[in-house]
């Protein structure tokens, strides 16, 4: 009785962030009227909102959940994550210093499909399907890089003062870093308690696909969202 109330648990929590997150994520009204009314720069202030958005990013939390999900020795963990960073973070920087402008409802989209390829991959869909594993870090690297593309679209809807920029854009990456960090200790803690028990194994199926469908979800409100606004 104890491991399956603990699975609804976790898959409760699951659930609950994508609600949530589908109608809450993006920027706060006291977060737009900084980001509006900033000169200059603003390094403590940007971190803090970078580890708030990472803390309140379902879709990037609900990606990072997957990848780590079979993943056993912090070494791994590590490099996977260091994967993750090293994408979003290099997209972040070049998205807003060079003004590369992709839409926002787009890059949404591709961030959902990641989440429905992860939960996709832990199931050995690719093997089971194709007969052949993509190479799983270089599909962290590469869908960091769309995460970042959807961070800095975010950061350049407020068309920020160029005073104090490169400063104020790494506060904001390195509160991200806070936040991810911050993120994964909560669901490595989850998932390392349920690991203990004989439904891991079992359930595993089910949180997965859980993940693929909330993928979907976030795929077409996004997509809903480019074609009719």
């Amino acid at each position: 009785m104890n491991q399956i109330k603990l699975v609804r648990v976790v898959l409760i929590l699951l659930l609950c962030g994508v609600a949530i997150g589908s109608f809450a994520h993006g920027v706060d009204d006291s977060t737009k009227a900084f980001l509006l009314g900033n000169e200059g720069t603003a390094f403590m202030a940007f971190l803090y909102i970078g580890a708030k958005h990472m803390l309140t990013g379902y879709d990037h939390i609900l990606f990072l959940v997957g990848v780590i999900f079979f993943l056993y020795r912090p070494k791994d963990i590590l490099i996977y994550v260091s994967f993750f960073t090293l994408g979003h973070s290099l997209t972040l920087l070049l998205g807003v210093l060079g003004d590369i402008s992709i839409n926002a409802y787009l890059i949404d989209a591709i961030i959902g499909f990641s989440i429905v390829y992860k939960g996709f991959d832990n199931l050995g869909g690719f093997q089971a399907l194709f007969g052949f594993q993509p190479n799983t870090k270089v599909a962290v690297l590469i869908f960091g890089l769309f995460h970042g593309f959807g961070l800095a679209s975010k950061l350049q809807d407020f068309k920020m003062e160029k005073e104090g920029l490169i400063t104020n854009l790494i506060g904001f990456n390195i509160g991200v870093e806070v936040g991810q960090f911050l993120a994964l200790i909560f669901v490595l803690l989850l998932i390392s308690i349920w690991r203990n028990f004989d439904s891991f194994r079992r359930f595993s199926t089910i949180t997965n696909t859980i993940l693929m469908t909330a993928g979907f979800i976030l795929i077409a409100y996004q997509l809903t969202g480019y074609f009719f606004y």
